[in-house]
């Protein structure tokens, strides 16, 4: 496959996570989460997110996202959540069928929920024929390559704990945010009031695996038995933990997320010139939506592989990765100069 911008998903796994399993690899060790490597990296996760952070491997970001408006909502309540958002969009009503629960899906404008948005779904209180609103989900970056802001976030938490609601962040790239607004975890997170987090890596040089934080102490209750429940619980737990141990370590998560971001800010600049490419949102992190002609992108795809976000715009994705070459963005972009100019 051609190295392209198809995802961070198709990236490879940073040599010091390889390292980091392979030295895991050694003896026996328990299962299921009772073994040292488990213990030490929960603990590296209270240093980044706060001393009552409870940290939980899963398997997938789905998973990771199921078990977190698990943890908060029953069937009869509602998650208000943006139209463009992952748990909307891209994972096969997982939280219907595993919940039961409804999601409020809300229009939005470049992905971001806004409180304003929000109070449109905030209603019904107590009526017993309507599905009671009780979680915010907001994705950090949103799934369009934007940023909430600190300020935003703090919005929205206050907004939801005035309603004795919870919210939810999917944080699949949550470095890539960090980075670009040049703040800690702690920072994005815990302070501001967060609830449960999922925490990704697999997008940012893990090789497999993703985690739920849960931050908030009343959300911990039976955790552990509906993460088993929804299969989600893997034996060899100490080959996910490890990951994470060597992605904080050395702030590997900084340096891969910083050079993701980097790539994408130079591709941006190349192509921001170039007729009939309109780019259709901030790039603020390692995503870039582009609007081109059918004929143009249909033909650039023949060479590099990426998605088609709206095909009925035109609108195309770009993603850059940790391990994106300068060289790969040269490439890309002579290729599409070529296209458009036949």
């Amino acid at each position: 496959m051609k190295r392209g911008f198809g995802s961070d998903n198709h990236s490879g796994i940073s040599i010091e996570v390889l390292d980091a399993i392979a030295q895991a690899n050694i003896n026996h060790a328990m299962a299921y989460g009772e073994d040292e490597y488990s213990e030490q990296v929960k603990q590296t996760f209270k240093k980044h997110f706060g001393q009552q952070a409870e940290v939980y491997f899963v398997f997938n970001g789905t998973g990771a996202n199921t078990l977190c408006i698990d943890s908060m909502t029953r069937s009869h309540e509602a998650v208000i959540c943006s139209d463009t958002a992952h748990i909307n969009v891209d994972e096969c009503g997982s939280i219907q069928r595993i919940v039961g629960c409804r999601l409020l899906a809300v229009p939005t404008a470049e992905g971001k929920l806004t409180p304003d948005l929000i109070r449109t779904q905030l209603h019904g209180f107590g009526f017993q024929h309507h599905s009671q609103p009780k979680v915010i989900s907001i994705t950090q970056p949103t799934e369009l390559g934007t940023l909430y802001s600190i300020d935003e976030i703090k919005s929205i938490v206050a907004l939801a704990h005035e309603y004795n609601m919870y919210v939810h962040m999917d944080g699949a790239r949550l470095a890539n945010a960090a980075v670009a607004l040049n703040c800690s975890f702690y920072d994005l997170t815990t302070r501001l009031g967060i609830d449960a987090l999922s925490f990704g890596g697999t997008k940012n040089g893990l090789m497999m695996g993703e985690s739920v934080v849960i931050l908030n102490p009343a959300l911990q209750a039976n955790f552990l038995y509906r993460r088993k429940q929804a299969m989600q619980l893997c034996s060899k737990m100490r080959f996910l933990a490890v990951q994470f141990q060597a992605y904080f370590n050395n702030d590997l998560w900084k340096t891969n997320a910083l050079h993701a971001n980097k790539m994408a800010q130079i591709l941006y600049k190349a192509i921001a010139n170039i007729p009939r490419v309109k780019i259709m949102y901030p790039v603020q992190a390692n995503a870039i939506f582009v609007q081109l002609p059918y004929d143009i992108w249909t033909q650039l795809q023949k060479e590099y592989f990426f998605y088609d976000w709206d095909e009925s715009k035109n609108i195309v994705r770009w993603m850059c990765s940790f391990d994106t070459t300068e060289n790969d963005i040269h490439s890309f972009v002579n290729t599409l100069t070529r296209i458009l100019q036949q």
